[in-house]
């Protein structure tokens, strides 16, 4: 393959991070192209809403969110593909993306902003320098303040609240001393190849806990094993990558991770649905959600932890209710048995209501 991928992006996002990833992994020739103040019109008409990333096809078609576009090149490239084929390892590659997406917002979004080294030594210097590079310092400082911080009024929804910060802190540290200990026997959660899951969670781990200056050193700098994993999964060695494990074999070490996707991640989802049911009566079919529905509270660590459910998260738990629908009756079996042990048996019983994404936004389908 000689024609490039045009990949739109900032090395400060979260989700960037999860293509570049990607894409370097697949060895897929690309471009990056740093957003400026002038070029974000122009993806908000391409895509349907100002997003990062953005992928531009050599066919000049155009992608965004990084769950479907990593779907989409896996059909045109599926050399060293990130999906295994053990029933077991696909369905844990699919719920361990949807964790690193969603359920790590609260971590990358704290340490990010309520750290002021942060903002001081880096995101404001390193905003006002991508927006408008030719531009004197205070001019970029003050379209760093008006643009480029706009997340942190995501924070009150995700539950970022001083009441909750200690409960971030310690969830965090929990994981990222789990993920080091996996990371101490195996270069990647399913082995020997970086899987959905990993691509899931280098986006967290990379641009605001492993790049931002104070969890950069506090958190995942004090970790070497997850340290060196963010280094791996970011600059990918070149030649034949390794293997999954054998036999569709999950490793004891990631039990930490899965018991949090399956008793503190799922109840956003299922307390999601039911802020959604509440108003569905209103909004009727081929209408766009809300992209904030009512408070949910979930376990973070043993402690209660409240937040906004959010639609999109419908539309992620139904990519892995698909993945689990599309096993054959022998791989449900292996999966049922798997899921049983994690005390998770019912999690794929009741499917989602059918949703579709529109850019940032998912309607009732």
């Amino acid at each position: 393959m000689t024609r490039r991928y045009q990949h739109f992006a900032l090395e400060m996002s979260l989700y960037s991070g999860k293509t570049r990833a990607y894409l370097r992994h697949k060895q897929l020739p690309f471009d990056e192209r740093t957003v400026r103040l002038w070029t974000a019109p122009w993806l908000v008409r391409k895509v349907g809403a100002l997003v990062l990333p953005v992928l531009r096809t050599p066919e000049g078609e155009w992608w965004q969110d990084t769950a479907d576009i990593i779907d989409r090149l896996e059909v045109r490239h599926p050399q060293r593909s990130v999906l295994p084929t053990g029933p077991r390892q696909r369905l844990a590659a699919s719920v361990l993306e949807a964790w690193g997406d969603e359920f790590w917002l609260p971590s990358a979004m704290h340490y990010r902003w309520n750290f002021s080294e942060n903002l001081d030594r880096l995101l404001r210097p390193e905003a006002g320098d991508n927006l408008i590079p030719f531009a004197p310092r205070f001019i970029k400082n003050l379209l760093a303040e008006k643009v480029a911080m706009t997340p942190q009024s995501f924070l009150p929804g995700l539950g970022v609240k001083p009441p909750q910060w200690d409960t971030i802190v310690d969830w965090t540290e929990f994981h990222c001393d789990a993920l080091d200990a996996h990371f101490a026997q195996y270069p990647y959660l399913l082995g020997g190849r970086p899987c959905l899951g990993d691509f899931g969670l280098i986006g967290p781990l990379y641009a605001h806990l492993g790049r931002d200056p104070y969890p950069a050193r506090e958190l995942v700098g004090r970790r070497p094993h997850l340290q060196a994993w963010v280094r791996r999964m970011q600059q990918p060695e070149g030649g034949t990558p390794g293997e999954f494990l054998p036999d569709d074999a999950i490793p004891d070490t990631l039990l930490p991770m899965l018991t949090s996707v399956f008793e503190e991640f799922w109840p956003l989802l299922t307390g999601s649905l039911d802020r959604y049911r509440e108003i569905a009566g209103d909004i009727g079919p081929g209408r766009r959600l809300p992209r904030l529905l009512g408070p949910v509270t979930v376990p973070m660590r043993g402690r209660p932890y409240r937040l906004r459910g959010r639609s999109f998260l419908l539309w992620k738990w139904q990519r892995m209710q698909a993945v689990y629908e599309g096993l054959t009756v022998a791989e449900r079996h292996s999966c049922d048995a798997w899921l049983t042990a994690l005390g998770a048996a019912d999690r794929f019983a009741t499917p989602p209501p059918r949703v579709r994404r529109m850019a940032l936004h998912v309607v009732s389908d």
